[in-house]
């Protein structure tokens, strides 16, 4: 297959395995960051809603599941993403591991499914060259990007919460986009569950929202895809949206929740400075490039998805 389309083999991994090792956490509140996409103005938003938990007493771990660059190729801002970023739990995305790892045969690593049009796949490609020349005069953040695991097993409350990038088969797997859920995909969705025995699966990579529960071995079981924490999700709405796992309920109105044993899994819009965001995006990526064909009416607008459409109530 094609750059940008193709799944390079080191994607890959086995469901079986993923959460073979698992790190308890001890934290009350897990915000799981997908698809920053190098917004500053969304990382500062994303650490003001921490602050403001802190404050009624909530700890909470921040953990940044990949893809938390992509617009900020420019020198001061590609290392200030990366710097705040890598403080934190941190996983690769297909960006990270094409930055770290470069390799032409996988051009953006996004391994794009058939529905996606090819000028889209272009374009990407020829955003991660840029993007690569930057990375190239970061050398020690790029060391520390290759250092980074491909996904990460943590056990909160007695929930074994499994974090990646794309799905249970592969770093860049579509398989839990929001275009795959329908009735066949979810019995794949339940076995990938069984397989890895997660509670919930918390994912991102495919930009727009997902969020299922149903029982499986009898017990819930929880999916949540983000979408993009710095771009708009939703119809009319450029807020971003972030992953909020706690024993609390969130200090602010949710777009959509579900309840499992013990814990509350959240969608939380990260309301940044969108006009501020728009004028560096229009900076870097002025009119005609890459970036502003394939991204900045999304940018804008949100997408056409309403937020009763990311929901999906189990079949079964």
């Amino acid at each position: 297959m094609s750059a940008g389309r193709s799944c390079p083999l080191a994607y890959r991994y086995r469901p079986d395995a993923l959460c073979e090792q698992a790190t308890p956490v001890s934290e009350e509140v897990l915000y799981i960051v997908g698809g920053l996409y190098g917004n500053p103005y969304a990382l500062d938003e994303i650490e003001r809603m921490v602050a403001a938990e802190e404050r009624l007493g909530h700890r909470v771990r921040l953990v940044f599941n990949g893809d938390f660059n992509w617009f900020n190729a420019r020198d001061d801002l590609f290392r200030d993403i990366n710097t705040r970023v890598l403080e934190h739990t941190v996983s690769l995305g297909n960006v990270e591991y094409e930055l770290a790892n470069p390799s032409a045969e996988a051009g953006c690593g996004c391994a794009y499914p058939d529905f996606v049009d090819q000028g889209v796949v272009e374009r990407s490609n020829r955003i991660m060259v840029r993007l690569q020349g930057v990375a190239d005069r970061h050398p020690d953040l790029q060391n520390r990007l290759s250092l980074l695991p491909r996904y990460l097993c943590l056990i909160f409350g007695g929930l074994k919460i499994l974090v990646l990038h794309g799905d249970p088969e592969s770093l860049a797997g579509w398989g839990l986009a929001h275009e795959s859920f329908s009735a066949a995909n979810e019995l794949v969705v339940q076995e990938w569950l069984r397989a890895t025995g997660a509670d919930v699966i918390a994912c991102t990579h495919t930009c727009l929202p997902v969020l299922w529960s149903g029982r499986v071995q009898g017990r819930v079981r929880t999916v949540v895809n983000n979408g993009s924490a710095g771009m708009g999700n939703l119809r009319e709405d450029p807020r971003g949206l972030i992953t909020r796992i706690g024993l609390s309920r969130p200090p602010i109105e949710a777009v959509a929740g579900c309840e499992q044993p013990g814990a509350l899994v959240s969608l939380l819009p990260v309301a940044f400075d969108a006009q501020a965001w728009l004028e560096r995006f229009d900076d870097l990526w002025p009119a005609g490039s890459d970036a502003a064909e394939s991204y900045r009416q999304r940018i804008l607008a949100g997408t056409s998805l309403d937020p009763g459409e990311m929901v999906f109530p189990s079949v079964s």
